[in-house]
């Protein structure tokens, strides 16, 4: 059974010098601990559910495998009903997989990604860099079209019309069909979500579609994006100074304060018709 991906709370309302009593549904935050092959490969904080989706699309952000056909199998850890079952999940190498693993992987029990970081722990933003290829020009996206991709995510967002406390990424296709969409208090989370679902149909490298993200677009946003093959990145609010860097990189079109039929495009205007 599905947990419900919220908490209530008891909460102390002031308005206007008044005090009322109520319950508030919070975003579940908690911690997933990812192994590869029985070792930790990192713990990250993330609200539960898709983990499976998580796992895949944060395992291919660091290179460590390029598609499912590197992995035999992904599951929880321990027994069905078990209360700590959900914290932890353990992806299977396929045989003779040839996965692209730290040295240090047995060892890393511990080390921490949290909601708000992408890219913590990584030793330079030039090993994430070396890895992309720019993406070629293709075909352009009318301005309408990427407009309705953003105004898109309300129908992705339950959770935050309940809480107000988590971040959103949707995939949609140039021609407005929705591939995908999921919540999180992790803006990358989301993505890696996203990115996953799209790994389990076997359907990366993503031309043609638009991530669409609630909020600020950073940095490793931008480069999960990349490493898709995703175009075009669209959010809400605005883009950070090394998103709008690496965007122009790697070739990615980037727009920020996507409201409405207005928008800023950072990077690549010209995938914008």
């Amino acid at each position: 059974m599905r947990r419900t991906p919220f908490r209530s709370f008891d909460v102390v309302r002031i308005d206007a010098g008044a005090r009322t009593h109520r319950a508030e549904a919070v975003a579940l935050e908690e911690p997933l601990e990812i192994r590869v092959a029985g070792d930790t490969f990192a713990v990250t904080m993330r609200t539960p559910g898709n983990d499976r989706e998580l796992a895949l699309g944060l395992l291919f952000a660091e290179g460590v495998i390029s598609s499912t056909d590197d992995v035999s199998a992904i599951a929880h850890c321990g027994r069905t009903g078990d209360a700590a079952r959900e914290g932890t999940i353990d992806v299977t190498p396929s045989p003779g997989a040839r996965l692209a693993l730290p040295d240090d992987l047995p060892g890393r029990r511990g080390t921490l990604t949290t909601s708000a970081c992408g890219v913590c722990g990584r030793q330079s933003i030039d090993d994430l860099v070396a890895r992309l290829t720019p993406l070629p020009t293709g075909p352009a996206l009318p301005a309408s079209a990427l407009a309705r991709a953003v105004a898109s995510l309300a129908d992705d967002q339950p959770l935050f019309a309940e809480t107000g406390g988590c971040h959103a990424a949707a995939l949609i296709t140039f021609s407005g069909v929705r591939a995908a969409g999921f919540e999180d208090v992790g803006r990358h989370n989301a993505v890696d979500k996203v990115v996953g679902a799209m790994l389990l149909a076997r359907r990366v490298p993503l031309a043609e579609h638009v991530l669409a993200v609630s909020g600020r677009t950073s940095f490793e946003v931008v480069q999960k994006a990349a490493l898709a093959g995703i175009p075009v990145v669209a959010g809400v609010s605005a883009p950070s100074s090394l998103a709008v860097e690496l965007a122009v990189r790697a070739g990615v079109t980037l727009a920020g304060f996507v409201r409405g039929q207005g928008f800023n495009v950072y990077a690549r205007a010209e995938r914008i018709r």
